[in-house]
């Protein structure tokens, strides 16, 4: 269910509530912040500026299915639940979590054209439009909060991940994505800080209780290719994607979230890290 309301000073918000829940003051109603512009409506795709990964192009087929995987370990963790994506981007993380099972997946960015696009592609999302350490929601709103590969953008990663701590319920989760440092190429200019697993820990740890930390690796048919041809992530990044060789191109183009390891097992050594955490 939703509808229209107004903040103090008369912007308009959306109001999103659970299904079957009572109305605007029922505590699982989310308030959350200003609608898009009608005129949002009509934003043409997404560009690749490598500030975010897109789906449907060959060249970010690897990245894109890299971080697919780590939605198919939190979309479970959805499900029936009331659930803030933070740092939505282009919303097919989103969807997959809509499709799960979740009952109300809200996508929170701070840029206007990528809500305008997630806002036409994905319809069944709820997309706002704030800053991520300034949530316009309600204390203890969500039941789970998933951060995918966001915080390493946040130049305030303790007064988003405190923010978090504010929004979730008793018990709410608190499911973030980010690059381990100690493997991550460096030089990224659109990351503010990037994390090893101490400093992930310790970060989320300060505001809620890590259950489970775990690494991004890639599995063996990847292994196998880079025992013959060697880093497959510095082979991508040394030219553009023009001067790829064939076999680079079409083992990228064939990369599926299967070919990627979510496990506990040697965690400095992953790609990504994954925490899990919830609030007592």
């Amino acid at each position: 269910m939703a509808g229209t309301a107004a903040l103090p000073g008369g912007a308009p918000v959306r109001v999103i509530a659970a299904p079957g829940t009572a109305g605007p003051h029922h505590p699982s109603v989310l308030v959350t912040g200003p609608l898009c512009h009608p005129a949002w409506v009509t934003s043409p795709p997404l560009p690749l500026t490598g500030e975010r990964t897109l789906p449907g192009l060959a060249e970010e087929n690897y990245w894109f299915r890299r971080h697919e995987a780590v939605y198919e370990l939190f979309a479970p963790l959805c499900r029936d639940a009331t659930v803030l994506e933070a740092g939505c981007g282009e919303g097919y993380g989103g969807q997959r979590l809509h499709d799960a099972g979740a009952r109300i997946v809200v996508g929170v960015d701070c840029d206007g054209p990528t809500l305008a696009h997630l806002h036409t592609a994905y319809p069944a999302l709820a997309p706002v439009r704030a800053n991520l350490v300034a949530l316009p929601l309600r204390d203890e709103s969500v039941d789970v909060v998933v951060c995918s590969q966001v915080v390493e953008h946040l130049w305030d990663q303790p007064g988003f991940v405190g923010e978090c701590a504010r929004v979730l319920r008793p018990g709410g989760r608190l499911l973030i994505s980010t690059p381990n440092r100690l493997t991550f190429p460096p030089g990224n200019i659109f990351h503010s800080r990037e994390l090893d697993p101490a400093e992930l820990v310790s970060l989320v740890g300060a505001a809620l209780d890590v259950r489970r930390v775990l690494g991004v690796s890639h599995g063996p048919r990847l292994r196998r290719w880079e025992a013959q041809h060697g880093d497959l992530v510095g082979a991508q990044i040394a030219r553009p994607p023009a001067e790829w060789d064939r076999e680079l191109r079409e083992l990228v183009g064939s990369v599926s979230a299967a070919d990627f390891v979510v496990g506990e097992h040697a965690v400095d050594a992953s790609l990504d890290l994954v925490v899990v955490a919830e609030r007592p």
